[in-house]
């Protein structure tokens, strides 16, 4: 049974599927091509490509992921977490998104294995082959995961059946995402950091009201030994703390070099109408993700007052992700707007997911139908043809990540880090050398790019195990090891031939 606040929630939370739904309806008309599909046509504004590139990429783990390790664990492991990432974001802006919307343009090239091949020159179109499976490898579980959480975020709230919650999640996401392609998912996202950044701030300022006031929220995380350190971790059962060390430290860190291969936030990149915008768009976001990633992680150490102050219950272990949820559900009691409020609240919960998964689908539909089936098995299709495929690549894609996410309790989340890691990798290497070494040749990026990959499960699942100084995360490792091939083997085989060499000056001499 739903009772007043439940329902003043489900009006704010249908509110916001029906706005990106229309969206996708909206934009449906404005896909004549596969360049309007999967880049908008290239017409992105600067704010938009801002917004939509940071939502795409915080998901569900800005909300519920960050402000559960400090609610558990203190300022020490989000902190550094979100500093790397602050890095990558802002070092990701600076130096590739104006070189990589240059290239992509000058070369044609649509979608980052697209990109790869025609940057070295790969005319047997072998780097567009591997580069589709390692983003069909990693991203079909990652939108899964986002599956599953819009699934428990409905089960928890509600009572819904899981499979039913995650199944009609998916169905929406999917059904603006076919419909409206890259433009609809640019702009949807644009509007979700909205909702994303009304959800921070009223949950922040009510969960300071909630625990008693600013100076008691602090008091309550002074108590607990190493909480508010960056050097120490808190054990909350043993009520101790623990050193965080420097290779932890560096561990930590090394997330910020996921960004330099994330597809789903390259093709941001590529897709802004004007690159002399860029410079606003890399302030916009810089600015967006350190606020955000700060207010997340305070949310954690203000829930934390609010479990003192007895106004919701202890979160322990992977329950600490709920916060966010559990301070939604008492905002709802206090009248009908604040259960609209708080509907706002898990809207912003549920766009956050929806933010990441949307633009993953159109990364791996573009894979199949671009990558795949147009450049590697010469499928010959007109532009219609094209658009149609691309179509029923998403729903395609879709309903397999829906039968991955069909358990829930399955460790599809776990797949989260490790496929950051996968791209990071895989791609990073490749496209920093791509767009910024003109010795690379395409022997040098294949070998970056498998090795790259290959070292991120042998890291994980035959080094990292022996604990630790061999405890780093697989994403550093992996990236040094990719560089190092990158370089060996381009140097040790034949230069680039002529051509791939004058593109590479005439990229860099605008």
């Amino acid at each position: 049974m739903l009772n007043s606040a439940n329902v003043c929630i489900v009006f704010s939370i249908l509110v916001y599927l029906i706005v990106v739904v229309g969206i996708g309806v909206a934009c449906s008309r404005r896909n004549r091509t596969t360049d309007d599909f999967y880049l908008g046509g290239r017409k992105l504004g600067p704010l938009v490509t801002a917004m939509s590139a940071e939502a795409s990429d915080m998901s569900s783990w800005l909300l519920m992921g960050l402000p559960g390790v400090a609610y558990l664990s203190g300022m020490a492991d989000a902190g550094w977490t979100a500093i790397g990432l602050a890095v990558g974001t802002y070092l990701n802006w600076l130096i590739v998104a104006r070189r990589i919307r240059l290239y992509t343009h000058r070369l044609g090239a649509i979608t980052i294995p697209e990109f790869f091949s025609k940057r070295f020159g790969d005319e047997k179109r072998v780097l567009t082959g591997i580069a589709a499976v390692v983003i069909l490898i990693f991203f079909i579980p990652y939108t899964a995961s986002g599956f599953a959480a819009c699934g428990k975020l409905f089960n928890s709230l509600f009572g819904v059946n899981y499979v039913t919650a995650m199944v009609v999640s998916g169905i929406v996401i999917v059904v603006y995402t076919s419909l409206g392609g890259f433009l609809a998912a640019s702009t949807t996202d644009f509007i979700q950091s909205i909702v994303m950044t009304i959800a921070l701030i009223v949950m922040v300022l009510f969960g300071i009201h909630a625990a008693g006031g600013l100076d008691v929220v602090m008091d309550n995380a002074r108590a607990l030994p190493g909480y508010l350190s960056m050097t120490l971790t808190h054990d909350m059962a043993e009520n101790s703390a623990s050193p965080y060390g420097f290779i932890t430290i560096i561990s930590t860190l090394a997330w910020g070099l996921g960004y330099f291969g994330m597809p789903h936030i390259l093709l941001r990149f590529m897709a802004i109408e004007d690159e002399r915008k860029l410079t606003l768009s890399r302030r916009v976001a810089s600015i967006w993700v350190v606020i955000s990633m700060a207010v997340a992680i305070f949310i954690g150490i203000v829930g934390y007052g609010v479990t003192k102050a007895g106004s919701i219950g202890f979160l322990a272990d992977s329950a600490s992700e709920t916060v966010i949820v559990q301070l939604a559900g008492l905002l709802s009691t206090y009248g009908v707007f604040a259960a609209l409020l708080a509907g706002v609240v898990l809207a912003g919960i549920l766009a956050s997911t929806m933010s990441t998964s949307d633009s993953q689908l159109l990364a791996a539909a573009s894979s199949v139908s671009q990558n795949l089936m147009s450049e590697c098995f010469q499928v010959k299709m007109d532009e219609r043809k094209k658009v149609a495929a691309a179509r029923l690549t998403v729903v395609a894609i879709a309903l397999i990540a829906m039968f991955l996410a069909r358990d829930p309790n399955s460790s599809v989340f776990g797949i989260v880090s490790f496929a950051w890691a996968g791209f990071g990798a895989a791609f990073g290497p490749v496209i920093l050398f791509g767009l910024f070494w003109r010795r690379a040749n395409w022997q040098g990026a294949l070998a970056g790019m498998v090795s790259g990959g290959v070292t991120i499960f042998v890291w994980k699942y035959l080094i990292r195990p022996f604990g630790g100084a061999w405890n780093i995360y697989e994403l550093l490792p992996a990236f040094l090891v990719a560089c190092v091939f990158i370089v060996v083997v381009s140097l040790t085989t034949a230069e680039p031939r002529k051509e791939v060499v004058d593109t590479f000056n005439a990229v860099k001499a605008m």
